[in-house]
Order: C-alpha cells, then sequence, then structure tokens
C-alpha cells in the first residue's frame, strides 16, 4: 500500500482510492503509469521509458501517452498540474511525497519485526530499492594511502582529458546545453466565458508538445511565470520565449504565437491558426490549433538550431527565388497530380542547374521524385536512376544535417518508396522527435505500418495525423490512410467516407477511385462501384488486375492477402483482369 497526497494505491489490488476510501476507476494502463510514478522515488520518468513500460514490444503514439496523463490528471483533482507534473526537457514525475503504508494486521506486525539478531533490519516494500545512506566514516574515512591514491589518480585523468583535448571534439568533452524555450501562458483575448479555459489547455498542449522536442528543453508556463513578472522571470531563464494569444470571432477561435528571442526581442517566426467556433469537439479544436502554430514554429526552430550544410552562396540564393522553388515543390508533393509533379521537377531541376551545390534544393528534388515513384510515374528504368541520384543525395545530406526536418522527412519518404518500411518508420519517428505536429510525417508511418501488416497501428497513426491536419494540403493522404485501413480490414462501410472525402480534395491519382470501388462493391453499390472504375480508368488508363497492385517488396503476408482481398472486389466492380 502506497499513499501520497491524501490518495492510497492499493498495488495487490490495483486500485486507487481517495481520501475517503472510495475506489477511483482507473483504466489498467493508467493506473500501471500511476504505479510507475508512485514507486519512481520521485525521480523524471522519460516519455520513451514511460511508452516502453506501459506498452512493451507494442508501438503506439504519444497520444496514448497523453490521454494517461490526462486521465491520471482528471482522477486526482490535478487540473492545476501540481502534482503529474512536466519535466522540464521532457518526461513527467509525481510531486508528491509517497509513504508506504505498512498492513496493520497483527500477524503482518509480527512479520516485520526485525530479529534482534540481524544486523540491519529489512526495509519496507516502498524503499527496498533504495540505497541505504552509508555512515560518514564510510563516506570520508579513507586512509592515507587510499587519499594520495585517489589524487593521484584524478590527476591522471586531468592531464589525459588536457592531452586529448586537441583532437577530441567539444562535444565529447563537453555536453552543450540545449537551448530553453519558456512557453508563455497564452493570453485569453476572447471575450468568451469557454476563452480562459480554452488558453489554459493550448498553453498545456503547447508545452506538452515542444517538450517532445529533441534539442531544445522547455520552460512550463508555471516556472516561467513562478516570479509574478512571466516576461521577466522566463527571458532570465530561456534563450527563446512562446508567447501567443487567444481570439475568438463569430465563427472561430484563432490562436497567434510567435517565437521571441528572449535576450533581444527578436521576433523569429509568427504564425496564427484558425478551428471553426461552432466546432462540438472542442478537444479537437485545440488539438488543432495547436498544431497549427506547433508545426510551423517547430520547423523555424529546427531552421534557426541546425546548420545549414549549404554554402555561403546556397545560402543566400536559398533565401530568395530558390526557396520559392522549394516551398512550391513540397507543395506539389503534398497535394499532386501528375501535372503539377512534372511543373515541380522542372522547377527545381533549373533551380539545381543554376546552383548544383545547393542542397536544400536537392533534397527538395529528391524528395519529389520519390513521390513520382510512389505513384508510379516513372518507367521502370528511369525510376532506378531517380532511385541512385536521390540515395546519394540524401547520404550527403543527412552527414551534413543529420536533425533537419526536411532531410529527415525526404530519407523517411525515400525509404518508403523504396519499401524499406522498418527504416522508414524510425526515419519518420525521428523527424516527429523535432517537429511532434508533422503529418506527413504520420501519414509515411501510417504507410510503413500498412505494408508490416499492422492495420490497427496504422489507423491510429493517420486518425493521429487528422486530429492535427498539418500541413492541410496533405490532409487528403491521411483521409485515404484511414480509407485504405478500413478497407484491408473488410470495413467497406467505414472506408466510404474517408476514401470520398480525400477523392474531394485531390482527385486526379486515380488510385483512390479504386479503392473506392472495392467500398462500393462490397457494400452492395454496384452502379457507383462501377462509375468509380471507370473514373479510375479515365485518370489510369491501362489499369488492369496486375498493374493496380502496390509495389509488394518487403510486405507482409498479412498486408499480401489482404490487398488481395481488396483487388478481387475491384475485379468484381468492372476492373478488367489484362
Amino acid at each position: 500500500m502506497l499513499r501520497f497526497a491524501g490518495f492510497e494505491l492499493d498495488l495487490p489490488r490495483a486500485e486507487l482510492r481517495g481520501a475517503d476510501g472510495t475506489p477511483i476507476k482507473l483504466r489498467p494502463k493508467t493506473f500501471e503509469m500511476l504505479r510507475l510514478f508512485a514507486t519512481s522515488g520521485g525521480r523524471v520518468l522519460s516519455k520513451q521509458e514511460l511508452m516502453e513500460a506501459v506498452w512493451p514490444n507494442v508501438h503506439v503514439g504519444e497520444d496514448s501517452l497523453f490521454q494517461c496523463i490526462r486521465e491520471l490528471r482528471n482522477a486526482l483533482g490535478d487540473d492545476r498540474r501540481q502534482l503529474i507534473k512536466l519535466a522540464s526537457g521532457g518526461g513527467y514525475l509525481l510531486a508528491a511525497e509517497v509513504e508506504a503504508a505498512p498492513e496493520s494486521g497483527p500477524v503482518q506486525a509480527e512479520q516485520a519485526r526485525p530479529d534482534p539478531g540481524d544486523e540491519v533490519a529489512p526495509l519496507p516494500p516502498a524503499e527496498a530499492a533504495v540505497p541505504p545512506v552509508r555512515s560518514r566514516r564510510a563516506m570520508f574515512g579513507l586512509s592515507r594511502q587510499a587519499t594520495v591514491a585517489a589524487v593521484a589518480a584524478l590527476f591522471v585523468i586531468v592531464m589525459g582529458l588536457a592531452v586529448a583535448a586537441p583532437v577530441l571534439k567539444p562535444d565529447l568533452l563537453f555536453r552543450r546545453t540545449p537551448p530553453r524555450l519558456a512557453v508563455m501562458p497564452i493570453a485569453d483575448d476572447s471575450n468568451d466565458p469557454r476563452g480562459a479555459a480554452m488558453a489554459a489547455e493550448v498553453t498545456g498542449r503547447l508545452t506538452d508538445g515542444f517538450a517532445k522536442i529533441q534539442n531544445i528543453s522547455v520552460v512550463a508556463p508555471r516556472m516561467a511565470a513562478r516570479s509574478g513578472d512571466g516576461t521577466a522571470a522566463s527571458a532570465a531563464s530561456s534563450d527563446y520565449e512562446l508567447q501567443g494569444e487567444l481570439q475568438h470571432g463569430d465563427r472561430s477561435w484563432t490562436l497567434r504565437a510567435r517565437i521571441v528571442k528572449a535576450a533581444t526581442g527578436e521576433v523569429q517566426s509568427v504564425v496564427a491558426a484558425s478551428v471553426a467556433a461552432d466546432d462540438a469537439d472542442a478537444q479537437l479544436a485545440q488539438s488543432r490549433l495547436v498544431a497549427g502554430v506547433g508545426h510551423v514554429l517547430a520547423r523555424r526552430l529546427n531552421e534557426i538550431l541546425e546548420p545549414s550544410g549549404s554554402s555561403s552562396a546556397s545560402r543566400k540564393s536559398s533565401v530568395g527565388g530558390d526557396k520559392v522553388a522549394v516551398e512550391q515543390a513540397l507543395a506539389s508533393i503534398n497535394q499532386t497530380t501528375r501535372e503539377r509533379f512534372g511543373a515541380a521537377q522542372a522547377m527545381l531541376q533549373k533551380a539545381l542547374a543554376d546552383d548544383p551545390d545547393n542542397l536544400d534544393i536537392a533534397v527538395a528534388l529528391a524528395s519529389l521524385q520519390m513521390r513520382g515513384i510512389q505513384m508510379v510515374w516513372f518507367g521502370p528504368e528511369e525510376a532506378a536512376a531517380v532511385e541512385g541520384r536521390a540515395n546519394a543525395t540524401l547520404e550527403q545530406a543527412l552527414r551534413s544535417k543529420p536533425n533537419s526536418i526536411p532531410v529527415l522527412e525526404a530519407t523517411c519518404r525515400f525509404l518508403s518508396a523504396t519499401n524499406h518500411f522498418v527504416e522508414s518508420v524510425v526515419t519518420c519517428a525521428k523527424a516527429l522527435s523535432f517537429d511532434p505536429w508533422n503529418g506527413s510525417a504520420l501519414y509515411l508511418i501510417g504507410l510503413g505500418q500498412i505494408y508490416l501488416g499492422r492495420f490497427e497501428d496504422a489507423l491510429a497513426t493517420f486518425q493521429q495525423a487528422d486530429r492535427y491536419d498539418t500541413p492541410p494540403a496533405s490532409r487528403w493522404t491521411w483521409l485515404l490512410g484511414v480509407g485504405t485501413a478500413h478497407a484491408l480490414m473488410g470495413r467497406y462501410e467505414e472506408a466510404l467516407p474517408w476514401l470520398q472525402r480525400s477523392i474531394a480534395i485531390t482527385p486526379g491519382t486515380g488510385r483512390s477511385h479504386f479503392l473506392l470501388a472495392a467500398a462500393y462493391q462490397r457494400t452492395g453499390r454496384a452502379e457507383e462501384a462501377k462509375a468509380a472504375i471507370a473514373e479510375g480508368l479515365r485518370l489510369r488508363p491501362g489499369t488492369n488486375r496486375q498493374s493496380v497492385w502496390p509495389p509488394m517488396k518487403n510486405a507482409s503476408p498479412i498486408c499480401i492477402a489482404a490487398w488481395e482481398r481488396v483487388v478481387q472486389a475491384e475485379v468484381d466492380a468492372g476492373l478488367p483482369e489484362q
């Protein structure tokens, strides 16, 4: 039995009780997380540590972790986040003293009584893992000979570091402190009774999101504002500040946010995001507001903190027209047709011919061409040549800019397009560690999970991307992903609205229409199925049973069998056999 902050945690019964002894209902995963906090000795538990302990051998998104954290805070009445605290740099801790409460029965008391012959009494369960404090004599009572030997050893270490310093990189000797970002409380400028609660929740979600980013540490809002003057407190202890205001109009909530350099007040990036005010799902509205600003600001921070691998001339040119070319091409990746793809490719190839050493353009071109490979817009020989050039470009880029979001995204897309799905999932996860709201990376993770036969995981990943909805130009991809996952699991009725919404945004791919036809066919809507097949064949003439398959190299048997069922439904709807 453990006690903290007026609560009792009964480990044998897996039960949390309030001060009055009333059980508080928790899901098993949420209880397991609370048990970890209570038995951690007050230390900070990283997000990765929590996920590996609560969901062993299962890949889950961090949204599952945040759901458990929210459930714990609700169960503990921790609306002000004073019990389950977010630690600077990421991770969480239980900020309460935990005491072991021994059973009070006579038998247990007799068993717990130390034997007079024992030198040390046994520790209670909650303290068993804590090493006993040594006496002052044990800690400092060294002999003269031992002291001399320790000093000599220290001298040898210092001299060794002095000799090694010229040849070792400084980072190998001294770990650099990551830049500190103070997330200031979002100001409620809404003049709406819901505004204060909305602003507080948005602040918490922004803090949680930025705390995931690897190369910064985060000062939580309450820590930043501890002195009463939040701005002054954060400026003294942080490198950057995130400031923002929540506004409410007739039809929308709008969150405006900026990253400011704390020492000078120089604004580094400004962004605004809006959601419909009549949205019945408040949590979805909060999620999309936060993602809308977080996605842009995280990428801007990444540009600031990660040094460019381009030459000076390349950096100058990328600020101008070449940067525009890259942005337009990346937009064509997200919302693409064959015509847009061709125009974007020609634009990037010209920009690269004008500036051959510009790594940013080369990476953008590789990423765009990987999309072309995925859409089967290259012939076999041309695809092989494109793949070889892209591989060389990305290897160079990763050496030069290993933490760059665009480089990681392009590498993830390359690995996905070349059917290296495990590696793609890992690389996309690293991209998320610098931009937690990256819908494109989530889509590619979900695609990898599809090919690995993990359909339920893929469905959750695509739906997470839909909750963030960033960047909006990629929306059709995760809508298509949700529909595909449902279809592969035989849930054709559920697949229909997602596929329809995806096609409404980007109707030019053709492949989506074939999937839609399968869903119509299996739900008894034969005429609509035939119409969808006809439209797919118009967009992709010559498609038949053999060519409609996506590449299955490295796909799991589960995935192959599921696609066979979908393709058969497409054939039943009128797709030619040959």
